[in-house]
């Protein structure tokens, strides 16, 4: 009995010891570098529980403007300090004397340090590259003068390319078949989620120091730097952002007290995004999210600048008479209008001052030649479908370079198309009409190149490195039909007579350096503050009018009837952009 007895417990041990071996393996030679689901890299966090380390490059790629200047990322020339300094004699007073600081900064700095630290911390001391050959050729063990990359403060464009954090469970969604890391970095919204896949690190660069449980040295004061063996990453995203005017339009957006919108700056040419601005600005509070939306790429009521849908379909129907009369004294619903009377206008004089009774009218009117013709010549005008670049890159046959975008709507349902009181609504882009602020502009890059309608770029490549390119964005055509060269050319005509009637609604812009072509709009949201409603106002147009090079929208959301017209920040962005290509032009 006891001999059975002890062959089990022989057996339970080897089969234990077995077990023990196994796992043993598993941890030191299958799965060093991917261990559990959670992706960890054994090796790795061997090293860090034995050595202090500072990051100098966490190996994410970033974002350059279209100039090849960063947008996200600073490369500082700092000094870093180890701790074991101060348990040792060094030559503080010569690395001061270099930078031209005391002993007790430097010193003080490292006293309580448990890590390797920057010096001057969150704003750091930047040294020039005589002071950083000069310190490193004194070789002192734990001192460094170093080149180091710091996120830029104050971010550019911020909802546009977006934010980054750690979300283990997405990282498994979006790449189930890649062994990375559980505290890898993501995009989570704007570029930095739709160019995710190229922007992941490689590895680190880092200083690595090692040290015993005390935090002594192991090896001495020896320091090695540690970086990934790919010289090709990590890759930049060169966007078609001008850094110099997204600064000023930032500027002018905040000037003009834009709490919530922004502009968008298109590039017509290219048909790319020269500067995009979003209002609110990004809240480190948690509990206020609305500013990681971007919403210049959100549905906004849109007002009277559906108009220039109603007046093309209008055109190609033959409502566009100026023989015909309209009562601009009077609302849609035929009561006087207490605030405008501007009497009897013609076709192009009421859309030069916006006459909601006219564009109500002829809404009715092709709604009985047609109940989706408002529909069609919105989506021929790229209203309600998205304008982002879309195509095929690599193995992906749908990538979006604004993966955010909202698509725009006219109507919700079929009965609302058919009543005559909704149709009069959607003619002045209220009701149901709903369109992103990227999309007018691009509405309006279009009618400014003739009816060529264009996908919208905010990148233009990515780059490796070195600076050579690993993808080319190539302009390309939005699908579907568009306006003709034809009704293209009479709505110029049309948005240019909004500037010059001396009653139009853009009479104010006749005086700036470029002749502007444009159309407001001023939108009932249905939301109240108190006992006042409150609403969108809205200027979208392009310029130079005979030669036009940029497509401009700005929008203030949710402001009272008698505050916040963005005409001043339309006007004075115009002038940036004047100036802006002056200075280049000598």
């Amino acid at each position: 009995m006891w001999r059975k007895r002890a062959i089990f417990i022989g057996v339970f041990f080897i089969c234990m010891l077995v077990v023990l071996l196994a796992r043993l393996v598993q941890i030191q030679l299958v799965e060093t570098e991917h261990f559990t689901k959670h992706n960890i890299n054994l090796v790795e966090a061997s090293v860090k529980q034995r050595s202090q380390e500072m990051v100098l490059d966490n190996g994410r790629g970033g974002f350059l403007d279209r100039n090849g200047e960063s947008l996200t990322q600073q490369t500082k020339t700092v000094l870093i300090l180890f701790p074991f300094l101060k348990n040792m004699e060094w030559d503080s007073r010569k690395i001061a004397d270099i930078i031209g600081t005391t002993e007790y900064t430097l010193t003080k700095t490292i006293a309580e340090a448990k890590e390797p630290v920057v010096l001057g911390g969150s704003k750091p001391v930047e040294l020039s590259a005589k002071q950083m050959t000069d310190i490193n050729n004194l070789k002192i063990p734990g001192v460094f003068a170093v080149n180091k990359k710091f996120r830029v403060q104050n971010e550019l464009a911020e909802q546009l390319l977006g934010i980054t954090g750690q979300n283990e469970a997405e990282l498994e969604i979006r790449y189930p078949d890649k062994k990375l890391s559980y505290d890898t970095l993501i995009g989570l919204t704007g570029l930095e989620k739709s160019f995710d896949e190229f922007l992941l690190p490689d590895g680190e660069s880092k200083l690595v120091y090692h040290v015993d449980a005390t935090g002594g040295p192991l090896f001495g004061t020896n320091v090695k730097y540690v970086e990934p063996g790919n010289p090709f990453y990590p890759v930049n995203i060169k966007t078609t952002i001008d850094k110099e005017l997204q600064e000023v339009a930032e500027e002018l957006v905040d000037k003009h007290n834009i709490k919530k919108g922004g502009l968008v700056l298109l590039d017509i040419e290219t048909n790319s995004v020269a500067a995009m601005v979003s209002r609110p600005i990004i809240d480190k509070n948690p509990y206020e999210t609305d500013g990681i939306n971007n919403f210049m790429l959100k549905q906004q009521i849109v007002g009277s600048v559906f108009k220039t849908v109603v007046a093309a379909a209008a055109i190609d129907n033959k409502l566009n008479n100026d023989d015909a009369i309209y009562n601009c004294s009077q609302k849609i619903n035929g009561d006087p209008d207490p605030v405008y009377q501007h009497g009897m206008l013609n076709f192009t004089n009421s859309f030069a001052v916006s006459c909601n009774n006219t564009f109500a009218t002829i809404a009715k009117e092709l709604k009985d030649i047609d109940k989706n013709i408002l529909e069609d010549y919105a989506k021929k005008l790229s209203l309600t479908t998205t304008t982002g670049w879309e195509g095929t890159i690599f193995h992906s046959s749908d990538f979006k370079q604004i993966q955010d975008e909202e698509k725009g709507r006219v109507f919700l349902s079929e009965d609302a198309k058919k009543d005559k009181n909704y149709v009069a609504l959607t003619g002045i882009g209220q009701n149901e009409v709903r369109v992103t602020p990227i999309a007018v502009a691009n509405m309006m890059a279009t009618i400014a190149r003739g009816g060529e309608k264009q996908a919208v770029r905010v990148a233009s490549e990515i780059e490796y490195k070195n600076g050579s390119t690993l993808v080319k964005f190539d302009q390309k055509k939005l699908d579907g039909e568009t306006i003709s060269p034809y009704t293209a050319q009479e709505l110029q005509k049309l948005l240019r007579e909004v500037v010059e009637n001396k009653e139009g609604t853009g009479r104010w812009f006749q005086d700036l350096p470029y002749e502007v072509a444009g159309k407001s709009g001023t939108a009932e949201t249905g939301i109240y503050k108190g006992e006042e409603q409150l609403h969108n106002k809205w200027f979208a147009g392009y310029f130079p009018y005979d030669k036009p090079k940029y497509a401009l929208v700005a929008v203030n959301l949710e402001v009272f009837a008698d505050e916040g017209g963005v005409n001043p920040l339309f006007a004075d962005m115009v002038k940036a952009v004047y100036d802006h290509e002056e200075s280049h032009a000598q």
